[in-house]
Protein backbone atom coordinates (compact mmCIF):
# COMPACT_ATOMS: atom_id res chain seq x y z
CA UNK A 1 0.00 0.00 0.00
CA UNK A 2 1.04 3.68 -1.05
CA UNK A 3 2.09 5.92 1.99
CA UNK A 4 -0.26 8.29 0.67
CA UNK A 5 -3.30 6.22 1.89
CA UNK A 6 -1.73 5.50 4.93
CA UNK A 7 -0.89 9.66 5.47
CA UNK A 8 -4.83 9.75 5.49
CA UNK A 9 -5.89 7.21 7.42
CA UNK A 10 -7.14 4.62 5.28
CA UNK A 11 -4.64 2.22 5.57
CA UNK A 12 -6.37 -0.01 7.99
CA UNK A 13 -9.90 0.40 6.45
CA UNK A 14 -11.21 -3.18 6.16
CA UNK A 15 -9.37 -5.16 2.88
CA UNK A 16 -6.74 -2.45 2.13
CA UNK A 17 -4.45 -4.84 3.19
CA UNK A 18 -5.13 -6.65 0.18
CA UNK A 19 -2.63 -7.21 -2.58
CA UNK A 20 -5.33 -6.86 -4.64
CA UNK A 21 -5.98 -3.17 -3.32
CA UNK A 22 -5.32 -0.52 -6.10
CA UNK A 23 -3.67 2.79 -5.55
CA UNK A 24 -5.66 4.41 -6.88
CA UNK A 25 -8.73 3.96 -4.85
CA UNK A 26 -9.11 5.08 -1.38
CA UNK A 27 -11.01 1.95 0.07
CA UNK A 28 -11.79 -1.59 -0.92
CA UNK A 29 -15.15 -0.67 -0.73
CA UNK A 30 -14.76 2.08 -3.08
CA UNK A 31 -12.89 -0.13 -5.46
CA UNK A 32 -15.50 -2.61 -5.51
CA UNK A 33 -18.12 0.20 -6.14
CA UNK A 34 -16.19 1.80 -9.30
CA UNK A 35 -15.74 -2.32 -10.40
CA UNK A 36 -19.70 -2.70 -9.87
CA UNK A 37 -20.59 0.38 -11.92
CA UNK A 38 -18.41 -0.10 -15.15
CA UNK A 39 -20.21 -3.59 -14.70
CA UNK A 40 -23.47 -2.27 -14.81
CA UNK A 41 -22.13 0.37 -17.94
CA UNK A 42 -21.45 -3.03 -19.83
CA UNK A 43 -24.45 -5.07 -19.17
CA UNK A 44 -26.55 -2.36 -20.18
CA UNK A 45 -24.51 -1.56 -23.57
CA UNK A 46 -24.90 -5.41 -23.83
CA UNK A 47 -28.93 -4.80 -23.78
CA UNK A 48 -28.74 -2.00 -26.26
CA UNK A 49 -27.14 -4.22 -28.42
CA UNK A 50 -29.37 -7.34 -28.46
CA UNK A 51 -32.38 -4.85 -28.12
CA UNK A 52 -31.54 -4.20 -31.45
CA UNK A 53 -31.76 -7.75 -33.01
CA UNK A 54 -35.01 -7.98 -30.86
CA UNK A 55 -36.43 -5.26 -32.59
CA UNK A 56 -35.59 -7.20 -36.28
CA UNK A 57 -37.53 -10.17 -34.67
CA UNK A 58 -40.51 -7.68 -34.34
CA UNK A 59 -40.24 -6.58 -37.74
CA UNK A 60 -40.05 -9.72 -39.05
CA UNK A 61 -42.45 -11.53 -37.13
CA UNK A 62 -45.16 -8.61 -38.28
CA UNK A 63 -44.36 -8.69 -41.65
CA UNK A 64 -44.22 -12.66 -41.78
CA UNK A 65 -46.02 -14.08 -39.41
CA UNK A 66 -46.72 -16.95 -41.22
CA UNK A 67 -42.86 -18.03 -41.85
CA UNK A 68 -42.12 -17.81 -37.94
CA UNK A 69 -44.88 -20.14 -37.16
CA UNK A 70 -44.25 -22.87 -39.36
CA UNK A 71 -40.46 -22.88 -39.07
CA UNK A 72 -40.70 -22.52 -35.14
CA UNK A 73 -43.17 -25.41 -35.19
CA UNK A 74 -41.28 -27.74 -37.45
CA UNK A 75 -37.71 -26.89 -37.73
CA UNK A 76 -36.74 -25.98 -34.16
CA UNK A 77 -36.76 -28.59 -31.18
CA UNK A 78 -38.65 -27.57 -28.11
CA UNK A 79 -37.53 -30.05 -26.11
CA UNK A 80 -33.47 -29.37 -26.60
CA UNK A 81 -34.33 -25.17 -25.94
CA UNK A 82 -36.35 -26.76 -22.84
CA UNK A 83 -33.39 -28.34 -22.05
CA UNK A 84 -30.87 -25.49 -22.50
CA UNK A 85 -33.70 -23.52 -20.42
CA UNK A 86 -33.05 -25.80 -17.46
CA UNK A 87 -29.52 -25.67 -17.85
CA UNK A 88 -29.21 -22.07 -17.30
CA UNK A 89 -31.15 -21.44 -14.94
CA UNK A 90 -29.58 -24.15 -12.59
CA UNK A 91 -26.55 -22.38 -13.73
CA UNK A 92 -27.28 -19.10 -12.20
CA UNK A 93 -28.30 -20.85 -9.20
CA UNK A 94 -24.59 -22.11 -8.90
CA UNK A 95 -22.96 -18.65 -10.07
CA UNK A 96 -25.14 -17.30 -7.45
CA UNK A 97 -23.87 -20.06 -4.68
CA UNK A 98 -20.27 -19.20 -5.99
CA UNK A 99 -20.37 -15.49 -5.26
CA UNK A 100 -22.03 -16.08 -1.86
CA UNK A 101 -18.73 -19.46 -1.55
CA UNK A 102 -16.45 -15.72 -2.03
CA UNK A 103 -18.25 -13.58 0.57
CA UNK A 104 -17.53 -15.75 3.08
CA UNK A 105 -14.83 -17.35 2.15
CA UNK A 106 -15.61 -20.96 1.49
CA UNK A 107 -12.87 -21.84 -1.20
CA UNK A 108 -13.80 -25.35 -1.24
CA UNK A 109 -17.38 -24.12 -2.03
CA UNK A 110 -16.51 -20.90 -4.50
CA UNK A 111 -14.33 -24.39 -7.08
CA UNK A 112 -17.17 -26.49 -6.70
CA UNK A 113 -20.19 -24.09 -7.86
CA UNK A 114 -18.00 -22.74 -10.29
CA UNK A 115 -17.30 -26.25 -11.70
CA UNK A 116 -20.97 -26.67 -12.00
CA UNK A 117 -21.33 -23.52 -13.52
CA UNK A 118 -18.74 -24.30 -16.09
CA UNK A 119 -19.84 -28.00 -16.76
CA UNK A 120 -23.78 -25.97 -17.45
CA UNK A 121 -22.24 -23.65 -19.61
CA UNK A 122 -20.35 -26.55 -21.65
CA UNK A 123 -24.32 -28.78 -21.74
CA UNK A 124 -25.76 -25.95 -23.14
CA UNK A 125 -23.36 -25.51 -26.13
CA UNK A 126 -23.30 -29.53 -26.77
CA UNK A 127 -27.01 -29.08 -26.82
CA UNK A 128 -26.72 -26.29 -29.06
CA UNK A 129 -24.08 -28.26 -31.69
CA UNK A 130 -26.62 -31.13 -32.23
CA UNK A 131 -29.43 -27.96 -33.41
CA UNK A 132 -27.16 -26.77 -35.29
CA UNK A 133 -25.64 -29.75 -37.24
CA UNK A 134 -29.42 -30.63 -38.03
CA UNK A 135 -30.04 -27.91 -39.18
CA UNK A 136 -26.74 -27.49 -41.36
CA UNK A 137 -28.06 -30.88 -42.28
CA UNK A 138 -31.80 -30.28 -43.28
CA UNK A 139 -30.08 -27.04 -44.85
CA UNK A 140 -32.17 -24.83 -43.38
CA UNK A 141 -29.25 -21.97 -43.22
CA UNK A 142 -29.36 -17.96 -43.71
CA UNK A 143 -29.34 -16.23 -47.00
CA UNK A 144 -28.02 -17.74 -50.44
CA UNK A 145 -27.14 -21.19 -48.24
CA UNK A 146 -30.65 -22.14 -47.45
CA UNK A 147 -31.10 -25.79 -49.43
CA UNK A 148 -34.26 -26.98 -47.12
CA UNK A 149 -36.10 -28.70 -48.97
CA UNK A 150 -39.73 -28.23 -47.53
CA UNK A 151 -42.00 -25.84 -48.63
CA UNK A 152 -42.03 -22.77 -46.10
CA UNK A 153 -44.19 -20.14 -46.78
CA UNK A 154 -42.73 -16.46 -46.48
CA UNK A 155 -38.73 -16.04 -46.65
CA UNK A 156 -37.58 -19.01 -44.36
CA UNK A 157 -33.78 -17.84 -45.27
CA UNK A 158 -34.43 -14.91 -43.37
CA UNK A 159 -36.14 -16.60 -40.34
CA UNK A 160 -32.95 -18.41 -40.16
CA UNK A 161 -30.79 -15.74 -40.62
CA UNK A 162 -32.52 -13.97 -37.44
CA UNK A 163 -32.19 -17.71 -35.47
CA UNK A 164 -28.28 -17.82 -36.10
CA UNK A 165 -27.57 -14.74 -35.21
CA UNK A 166 -29.73 -14.20 -32.33
CA UNK A 167 -28.12 -17.87 -31.19
CA UNK A 168 -25.06 -17.28 -32.11
CA UNK A 169 -24.24 -14.40 -30.64
CA UNK A 170 -25.76 -15.69 -27.01
CA UNK A 171 -23.41 -18.62 -27.72
CA UNK A 172 -20.46 -16.62 -28.41
CA UNK A 173 -21.60 -15.07 -24.78
CA UNK A 174 -21.57 -18.07 -23.26
CA UNK A 175 -18.06 -19.28 -24.29
CA UNK A 176 -17.05 -15.77 -23.18
CA UNK A 177 -18.49 -16.62 -19.94
CA UNK A 178 -17.00 -19.87 -19.51
CA UNK A 179 -13.60 -18.41 -20.46
CA UNK A 180 -14.24 -16.10 -17.10
CA UNK A 181 -15.50 -18.75 -15.45
CA UNK A 182 -12.38 -20.76 -15.82
CA UNK A 183 -10.43 -17.56 -14.77
CA UNK A 184 -12.43 -17.59 -11.34
CA UNK A 185 -11.92 -21.28 -10.44
CA UNK A 186 -7.94 -21.36 -10.59
CA UNK A 187 -8.40 -17.81 -8.68
CA UNK A 188 -10.76 -19.65 -6.35
CA UNK A 189 -8.51 -22.49 -5.91
CA UNK A 190 -5.81 -20.25 -5.08
CA UNK A 191 -7.57 -18.30 -2.14
CA UNK A 192 -7.68 -14.86 -3.73
CA UNK A 193 -11.24 -14.50 -2.87
CA UNK A 194 -12.45 -13.96 0.54
CA UNK A 195 -15.00 -11.41 3.16
CA UNK A 196 -13.37 -8.21 1.80
CA UNK A 197 -12.65 -8.60 -1.78
CA UNK A 198 -15.21 -11.17 -3.55
CA UNK A 199 -15.79 -8.36 -6.50
CA UNK A 200 -14.65 -10.10 -9.90
CA UNK A 201 -16.86 -13.39 -8.54
CA UNK A 202 -19.87 -10.67 -8.50
CA UNK A 203 -19.45 -9.37 -11.35
CA UNK A 204 -18.84 -12.38 -13.42
CA UNK A 205 -22.29 -13.11 -11.92
CA UNK A 206 -23.89 -10.34 -13.08
CA UNK A 207 -22.33 -10.97 -16.48
CA UNK A 208 -24.02 -14.27 -16.69
CA UNK A 209 -26.83 -13.85 -15.02
CA UNK A 210 -27.20 -11.34 -18.25
CA UNK A 211 -26.32 -14.45 -20.57
CA UNK A 212 -29.31 -16.44 -18.68
CA UNK A 213 -31.74 -13.57 -19.04
CA UNK A 214 -31.14 -13.05 -22.82
CA UNK A 215 -32.06 -16.47 -23.11
CA UNK A 216 -35.02 -16.83 -21.34
CA UNK A 217 -36.47 -14.30 -23.76
CA UNK A 218 -35.22 -16.24 -26.94
CA UNK A 219 -36.42 -19.24 -25.78
CA UNK A 220 -40.04 -18.76 -25.98
CA UNK A 221 -39.49 -15.86 -29.35
CA UNK A 222 -38.09 -18.04 -31.32
CA UNK A 223 -39.59 -21.64 -29.97
CA UNK A 224 -42.55 -20.94 -27.91
CA UNK A 225 -44.41 -18.53 -31.03
CA UNK A 226 -47.94 -19.97 -30.47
Amino acid sequence: MSDSHAAHGHADAPGNNSPFFQHHFVTMTQQASAAKLGMWLFLVQEVLFFSGLFMFYIIFRYLHPDTMLWASEHLLDKTMGGINTVVLLFSSVTMALAVRAGQVGNKQHQVTYLAITIVCACIFLCVKYVEYSHKFHMGALPGHFYSYAGNIPGEPQTFFALYFCLTGLHGIHVIAGIIALLWLMKRSARGDFGPTYYAPLELTGLYWHLVDLVWIFLFPLLYLIH
